[in-house]
């Protein structure tokens, strides 16, 4: 299995809320965002990432059309 680095994924990372203390942590940023019943910045369009919207309706109004 392949082991996931923070610095591998950082230069990956979509993601624009700077203060995140899980950016580059995939695995942590996941299991947060489920948590919260939301999904990560990364599976949204840079347009919509921007809002900080992670809510799975918007992720779906995003893709709808």
């Amino acid at each position: 299995m392949r082991e996931c680095t923070q610095e591998t994924n950082l230069a990956k990372c979509t993601c624009t809320y700077e203060p995140c203390s899980r950016k580059g942590l995939c695995c942590e940023c996941i299991m947060y965002h489920k948590k919260y019943g939301e999904l990560p910045g990364c599976l949204f369009p840079p347009e919509v990432e921007r809002t900080y919207d992670r809510s799975i309706a918007r992720f779906v109004a995003a893709y709808r059309k």
